[in-house]
């Protein structure tokens, strides 16, 4: 037998597959609520003050004035260039933080056949401030950024590596100046013309004053020396920025999206500003920024944001009339730190992964993503070729570097896009009405809007309305903790020292007579002379101490604010775990939990699970019964017989009036330190369990860290 299907000639999908509009699509959820509200359940605010709703239309468009923008041209939305990634894909920017050039130099030739396409470096302390190894202390020299003074380690540094193939960031602190020169003479050396090197060697001294809360030379002075950094490259004709803009200590505390973006443009408009001031074209100075933003979790609103980002720049050189084609904004993303956790470290794999997605789909220009291990450890060759390859894998095999704005057309994150810029120009203007970003930074305004929001972050995770996998929620019990490791500091200060007290002593008189001329030749000048004359001074052997010293022969003026608090969401959780790690050192086992599962399995298994789930995020050993209790007798011999520290009654809030008084009565006449926690919250009940002697309640949405530190606390005496 067989069947003829036959089609109609003309098909109507729309008959057979009706739209429901958006009424009866919301009638049909509310009939599924039965009866819970529809706003309170399904719409969800955010740390950026919008209301996420729970589906977007066409509708949600109708407002939104750049919808029928195209790539590289008018706000630049859908990217910088009409190509998107085609013409040029984004750069792979690991960062080297080693203390010692050589060590560096023998990653970066490695790590640039394995698929680095970029050179990003991290300066210590010390390099930053502009102060040489045997001025500095232990413990400064190397800490998170290479320690470099003079010529010849540069030369060591990027020794048979071709610069002109690769673009190279660093990161140089409140004034990029002493290192620019330094960077200057070493390619003149090479007889390297800037002209053919890209990338960045950037200042940032709000930067540097939030994180350090001090700034060791006035305003004046580090504008000053941006002016002549930047004056170096224009009149070199060097592509490479050297003012840098970035929102990572804001992301990095906690922040919201908006208040990055918010305080970021308001930090460039008063950079742009110092550098007109000081004669510079706006259009030179505009080329020579670049951005730096940290990339969270929140997936879609980190697109937004980056879309966001360059509606803003564009909007703000706008208003400086400044042509469309200087109008593109150069943006470096790096996955943030605040993510990241000492606890199930391997976890810091993927959400440096879904991190690293939204901000190719945002469409930054250069990344970086951490090492899983970067927090505790340092990092080796298979945690930095991890992050590494996480890129390469976006790029190769997810093929994103094929699709011109992927997230066009999207009815959630065209809203959420123009939702964050609205905001965040809102924010924005309030700063420039109150009188710029370095007043808000002054008075503390930016510290303290950034705490507001990481503190409701903080509650939160506590409470676990926000989930840390592996740490708040779904934690690995059978897990032994990292230990903590550091570079060898003070190794590298006596090599470092070591080697900078030989490199001042060599050469002939003569050489040191140059030197001490063209020191004095900078100290004497407070014009661009100083440029020429500073480079002539490393090539001829000064150290960068020298030299800095020399540009600020004027003499220190200390400004000083509260810094910012950089920490991580893990931090709460990973205390007590440690905690609980010095309770099995002492006591030879972890905190125990036994869970008093009454009844049959569907009558405790949901609260019992829990439980489990409840303290294992501390670090607590939870004994779980095979099958449920059938008499309160029963589970207090089990309980008393486990010799667990607490004892938790799991059940149902029916069957607790008849259960709780009998079990915590057996239990604190037999053993009076034991301490018993009730799983659920029954409302009715509460002031009769507790003069039963129940001693805790856990429920959804108690605060979990609060809860575990105290329990902690009282097993610990």
């Amino acid at each position: 037998m067989s069947f003829e299907i036959k089609l109609e000639e003309n098909l109507d999908l729309s008959k057979d597959f009706p739209v429901p509009s958006y009424d009866e699509w919301k009638k049909q959820v509310e009939a599924d609520l039965k009866g819970e509200s529809f706003e309170k359940k399904l719409f969800t605010p955010t740390y950026e003050g919008i209301i996420l709703k729970p589906i977007y239309t066409y509708d949600d468009l109708k407002e939104i004035p750049f919808l029928g923008n195209y790539p590289g041209s008018d706000n630049f939305v859908r990217g910088s260039k009409a190509s998107g990634y085609h013409s040029k894909s984004w750069d792979i920017a690991q960062e080297f933080s080693d203390a010692l050039p050589e060590e560096i130099n023998r990653k970066l030739r490695y790590e640039l056949q394995k698929g680095l396409n970029a050179i990003a470096i991290n300066l210590d302390l010390p390099t930053q401030m502009g102060i040489d190894a045997d001025n500095s202390k232990p413990g400064e020299v190397g800490k998170r950024g290479l320690s470099i003074s003079g010529i010849r380690k540069m030369q060591a540094l990027f020794d048979n590596i071709d610069l002109t193939l690769y673009p190279i960031h660093i990161n140089a602190g409140f004034s990029a100046l002493p290192f620019t020169l330094l960077f200057a003479a070493f390619a003149r050396e090479l007889r390297l013309s800037l002209m053919n090197l890209k990338g960045s060697i950037t200042s940032d001294p709000y930067d540097f004053l939030l994180r350090e809360g001090f700034l060791p030379y006035s305003l004046k002075q580090i504008f000053d020396e941006i002016k002549f950094s930047t004056q170096l490259m224009i009149r070199s004709n060097s592509p490479i920025r050297t003012i840098g803009i970035s929102g990572l200590n804001y992301s990095n505390a906690g922040s919201s999206t908006v208040q990055e973006l918010a305080f970021v443009f308001a930090t460039a408009v008063e950079y742009l500003e110092e550098m007109l001031s000081r004669g510079l074209a706006i259009e030179e100075v505009v080329k020579r920024i670049k951005f730096t933003f940290g990339i969270n979790s929140f997936y879609f609103i980190e697109i937004a944001k980056f879309r966001a980002a360059r509606i803003l720049w564009n909007n703000i050189l706008k208003a400086y009339n400044v042509p469309e084609e200087s109008r593109k904004i150069y943006v470096h993303g790096k996955t943030s730190l605040y993510n990241q956790s000492i606890i199930d470290p391997y976890v810091n794999m993927l959400r440096t992964t879904t991190e690293a997605f939204s901000a190719v789909i945002g469409g930054v220009d250069a990344l970086t993503t951490n090492p899983f291990d970067e927090i505790f450890d340092i990092p080796d060759d298979f945690s930095r070729r991890i992050a590494r390859n996480t890129q390469i894998i976006l790029k190769e095999e997810s093929h994103l570097d094929q699709v011109i704005d992927p997230a066009a057309g999207s009815f959630y994150v065209e809203t959420l896009t123009a939702q964050i810029a609205e905001s965040a120009w809102k924010l924005f203007q309030q700063l420039d009405e109150s009188g710029g970003m370095y007043k808000a930074i002054e008075t503390g305004f930016v510290q303290d809007e950034v705490n507001k929001v990481a503190e409701a972050r903080k509650k939160d995770y506590a409470k676990r309305k926000s989930v840390l996998v592996g740490v708040n929620m779904y934690a690995n019990p059978k897990e032994e903790l990292v230990e903590i490791k550091s570079p060898d500091y003070e190794t590298i200060y006596k090599t470092r020292v070591e080697y900078i007290q030989k490199y001042r002593i060599s050469g002939d008189d003569q050489k040191h007579k140059n030197i001490l001329e063209k020191l004095q030749l900078i100290a004497d000048s407070k014009s661009y002379d100083l440029v020429e004359a500073a480079i002539e001074a490393y090539i001829d052997g000064a150290a960068i101490g020298e030299v800095a010293s020399s540009i600020r022969s004027a003499g220190k003026e200390e400004l000083k604010v509260k810094p910012i608090k950089i920490h991580r969401a893990s931090e709460l959780f990973e205390e007590l775990r440690f905690a609980s790690q010095e309770f099995r050192k002492k006591l030879g086992h972890k905190p125990t939990v036994f869970l008093a599962a009454m009844g049959p399995l569907k009558q405790y298994k949901a609260r019992a699970d829990f439980s489990r789930g409840f303290f294992e995020v501390g670090g607590f050993e939870v004994i779980y019964p095979s099958k449920g209790f059938k008499t309160p007798d029963e589970a207090v011999a089990a309980a008393i017989n486990s010799s667990a520290e607490i004892i938790t009654i799991c059940s149902t809030d029916e069957t607790y009036p008849g259960l709780v008084p009998a079990i915590v009565k057996g239990i604190k006449e037999k053993s009076s330190d034991s301490i018993v926690v009730l799983a659920g919250y029954p409302k009715d009940h509460i002031e009769q369990f507790k003069q039963s002697g129940v001693d805790e309640f856990i429920y959804l949405g108690a605060d979990v860290h609060k809860i575990l530190s105290s329990l902690l606390n009282r097993i610990s005496q």
